[in-house]
């Protein structure tokens, strides 16, 4: 098993990076939430690793920024349907901690959002791995876990941002990440756009 991998970045691109380890090239497949923590490409870095050997898909290779990030990716491939591909894009779906308070919250509703997560796939995954996720291990100050959220406003917070070409789950991510209690949806749109570059 290969823990973890320390190369410098050759390059980097949505959910795959490719990182340089001694002259040999190691594609991994990565999160969107991963991909906005590494540096530039030519540095160099430590990624974790989880590498899957199977029949169908051969041999892959799995990488993530933080021990957090991996220890949800092992507990939601545990989840019956649920496969390292698949997981990746919860992952890059969603806030890290968002994705830890849906869980023990039971917000199903919250993760089916996330592009390609049907609504039994999310009531799965809460039952499933809410025991196994602690709510004391969630970053109170990096959580929206006490702000009333209105899903009107953030609905038509991503959709505005998707019309203005903004990717799926990148802009339900910034959108969710910008909600605080009583926010409109343009509030919640200039402050990602301002994040965002745009």
């Amino acid at each position: 098993m290969i823990a973890f991998l320390v190369g410098t970045i050759e390059e980097k691109h949505e959910n795959s990076l490719i990182l340089d380890v001694n002259g040999v090239g190691y594609e991994l497949t990565i999160s969107n939430n991963t991909l906005a923590s590494l540096p530039i490409e030519g540095e160099t870095v430590k990624v974790l690793t989880y590498l899957q050997v199977s029949e169908n898909t051969g041999v892959c290779l799995y990488g993530f920024a933080t021990e957090e990030e991996k220890s949800i990716f092992m507990k939601l491939i545990t989840v019956s349907g649920i496969g390292p591909k698949s997981a990746i894009s919860i992952l890059s779906g969603i806030k890290l901690s968002d994705l830890m308070v849906a869980i023990v919250s039971g917000d199903a509703n919250l993760l089916s959002k996330i592009k390609g997560l049907g609504k039994k796939s999310a009531e799965r995954i809460c039952l499933e791995l809410k025991d196994k996720i602690s709510a004391t291990s969630i970053s109170m100050n990096d959580t929206l876990i006490d702000t009333p959220i209105d899903e009107g406003v953030l609905n038509d917070a991503v959709m505005t941002l998707i019309s203005l070409g903004v990717n799926k789950n990148e802009a339900y991510r910034l959108a969710r990440s910008k909600m605080t209690e009583g926010i409109t949806a343009e509030e919640i749109i200039m402050k990602v756009l301002k994040e965002y570059g745009k």
